[in-house]
């Protein structure tokens, strides 16, 4: 007889947990149904107790933080149904509701699983097998109406139930049990406020019911709805052309993501979507703005109001930069206001007063999180609200929740502890940076450690091909981008420094690592060799440092430049004027501008490193078979030899320099600038002092 383990005794495989699992992500791809991360789904089945053989009763729900469509099993919370219903005997009532998410602890089944959210009362407690929770656009602007209880009778007869606001949370599960007690013909309910809950006796039904709840509102809003919701065009408002907004988007970027960094570090995002520029472009968008977002999950990413720029679509860069300063200190001192409003002796501290979306009229929104993805989620949950306002003024007017309970949400304990619960960000958390000469060798070895530290990246190359290939192995868009450069080019410069802000809303690092080298003893060097060794290191970095400059400038928040100069920038070689040359011009703009920019808070270093053979692109590309000749060894060779010429009788890799820029502009060294670190295993006679 073989042996029985706790693994093999549990069934792997459950049809019901397929089920949830499909219709998840079915209904989580669409974001109509909801948004990313927004709601969870449910299922009650059957499985097998690993202790007691025997089937046991369970729950199946999307955990807190998952997304519905990427949901996977390990994102699922499972707990023992009849435990959970227990917890109804000794629920105390709604001062202490919030006590009840640590309590479903107590009815886990199994052991790993996602930990359950503050939802899972409404599923389990709900007399149906599946159950789904979802934000709907088309399902918030009824839930967001002044008149949404009597327009949920209109456009649904009894098959849906309205459900006045309540804050998530058990007593909302229990309220929507006993209407699915109270109404068995209905499927569903709008939650005032907040979204939907649909239901149904198998996982198929449960999704039907869902759609056709979002389905039947949007006909509704479509068939019924006023032409113009947002108010008449306002003049002057319109979306300008396309690369004229990109333009403007980018000239403002970094001054946007200085102010919203104010209380702490801040990447951004932008979108000039139609949606958002439509909403922008009509009379009522200052009336509506002010309102704020409704959905628990919308103002928890996007704060409850926006920022909005006041001024024309052509307004200058200089009247809107000081305009935005002016708006930001009032935003600052309104949401302050808002807090003091509404904290009790035992609310958490205020979290920061900057804005999290900033609408700027004829160019698009700006969003900030704590990385890409959060700041990009943040526009999207953003664009979700206006779309929620526009269905609600179209057939009635918004009215979101009171503001008192939007501040019950934002700052709620569990809230808080959720926050708590966040690993501690990594050294380069918020950091945006861009790498020149990014897609091999050393450039590529260190914008991987960057990246791998927190930071966004720009991989900039005169390959775009292999510099979108490096930008998707870091983890594609959210991590890291891919441009163009040619750093002989001052307009391909721009158009990479534009691709950043743009991208991750400013910029904090730049690398200037982009080189090549020519070989060659002083009379065979030609004034061509010359002049292409200096345009491409010494006026490359130039520019490079120039146009990032103006950005870490305008965005008020220091920054780094690092210049990956040579061993050979101190030390005098044979046969490589060109190219040492050039290094010590390197090596001395760091030292200029270290002098020059350190009233702003950027720090300007340099590396020098020395023989880095394996991986380069230098190398690989000619350079090593000519060092190797001058020196007389095999160019295979080349690596040991540089090796054994040092103090330390080690190779110099690409990951060694990687290393070295990364504690450069590590916040260990932030009174360090003007330095020049040998990574060149012990050279004697470059020693720099």
């Amino acid at each position: 007889m073989g042996r029985v383990t706790m693994e093999n005794a549990v069934s792997t495989v459950n049809s019901t947990v397929q089920a949830l699992i499909e219709r998840s992500n079915r209904l989580g791809a669409d974001k109509r149904n909801t948004n990313y991360a927004g709601g969870n789904t449910s299922a009650k089945g059957s499985d097998t107790d690993p202790v007691t053989g025997e089937n046991v009763e369970l729950l199946w729900v999307k955990g807190s933080g998952g997304d519905l469509g990427t949901l996977k099993e390990q994102g699922l919370a499972v707990l023992r149904l009849d435990r959970l219903r227990a917890l109804t005997n000794v629920y105390p009532g709604l001062d202490r509701e919030d006590e009840m998410v640590a309590a479903f602890d107590y009815t886990l089944h199994g052991k790993g699983g996602a930990a359950p959210s503050i939802d899972t009362a409404m599923h389990g407690l709900v007399d149906a097998a599946h159950v789904d929770h979802l934000h709907p656009d088309s399902g918030i602007a009824i839930a967001t109406a002044v008149d949404g209880e009597a327009l949920t009778e209109k456009i649904f007869g009894d098959k849906v139930v309205w459900v006045p606001w309540r804050r998530p949370g058990f007593q909302l599960g229990l309220d929507i049990a006993a209407i699915k007690a109270e109404n068995p013909q209905a499927v569903g309910t709008i939650l005032g406020g907040h979204g939907i809950t649909a239901w149904g006796e198998t996982s198929e039904e449960a999704e039907n019911n869902s759609l056709w709840i979002i389905e039947t509102a949007e006909r509704y809003i479509a068939d019924n709805g006023r032409p113009n919701p947002f108010g008449e065009p306002l003049e002057g408002y319109a979306a300008l052309p396309p690369e004229e907004r990109r333009a403007k988007a980018a000239a403002l970027a970094p001054v946007i993501r200085g102010l919203a960094s104010t209380d702490r570090a801040q990447v951004g995002h932008f979108t000039d979507d139609d949606a958002v520029l439509d909403f922008l472009s009509a009379s009522e968008h200052p009336r509506l703005a002010a309102l704020g977002t409704s959905c628990p999950d919308h103002f928890l990413r996007t704060k409850v109001k926006p920022l909005v720029l006041d001024l024309p679509a052509d307004a200058s860069i200089e009247a809107s930069v000081a305009r935005l300063k002016e708006l930001h200190q009032e935003y600052r001192e309104d949401y302050r206001g808002y807090y003091e409003r509404h904290a009790e002796s035992d609310s958490p501290a205020m979290r920061g007063a900057d804005p999290a979306i900033v609408l700027i009229p004829g160019v698009g929104m700006f969003s900030y999180g704590a990385n890409k993805q959060t700041a990009r989620v943040a526009g999207e949950f953003y664009i979700n609200a206006i779309n929620v306002m526009r269905g609600a003024e179209a057939i009635s007017t918004y009215a979101p929740i009171d503001e008192s309970e939007k501040f019950r949400i934002e700052y709620w304990a569990l809230e808080e502890a959720k926050l708590a619960r966040m690993p501690k960000p990594k050294s380069h958390a918020t950091r945006i940076a861009l790498v020149t000469g990014a897609a091999s060798g050393i450039g590529k070895a260190i914008a991987t450690r960057l990246a791998a530290e927190g930071a966004c990246v720009v991989i900039a190359d005169l390959n775009l091909e292999n510099a979108e290939k490096v930008a998707e192995e870091l983890g594609g868009s959210d991590v890291a981008i891919g441009v163009q450069a040619d750093v002989t080019s001052p307009e391909q410069v721009q158009q990479a420094i534009d691709a950043a802000v743009l991208a991750f809303g400013g910029l904090d690092l730049v690398v200037n690592n982009a080189g090549l080298s020519i070989s060659k003893p002083l009379l065979e060097t030609s004034e061509k060799d010359w002049d292409l060794q200096h345009n491409v290191m010494a006026k490359g970095s130039f520019l490079v440092s120039k146009a990032a400059a103006k950005v870490l400038i305008d965005q008020e928040m220091g920054g780094d430049i690092i210049y990956i100069s040579s061993k050979n920038s101190v030390f005098a070689g044979p046969n490589n004027i060109a190219y040492s040359a050039t290094k010590a011009d390197q090596a001395h703009q760091v030292r200029l501008l270290a002098a020059e920019l350190g009233e702003y808070g950027v720090r300007v270093n340099g590396i020098n490193p020395d023989g880095v053979v394996r991986g380069s692109g230098i190398f690989a590309g000619g350079w090593g078979a000519k060092r190797a000749a001058v020196y007389g060894v095999d160019e295979e060779k080349l690596g040991e030899y540089y090796a054994q010429r040092t103090l330390l009788k080690r190779e110099v890799l690409p990951e060694n320099v990687a290393n070295a820029a990364v504690v450069l502009t590590s916040a260990e060294l932030s009174h360090t600038t003007g330095l020049h670190v040998p990574v060149d295993a012990g050279v004697a006679a470059a020693f720099l002092r």
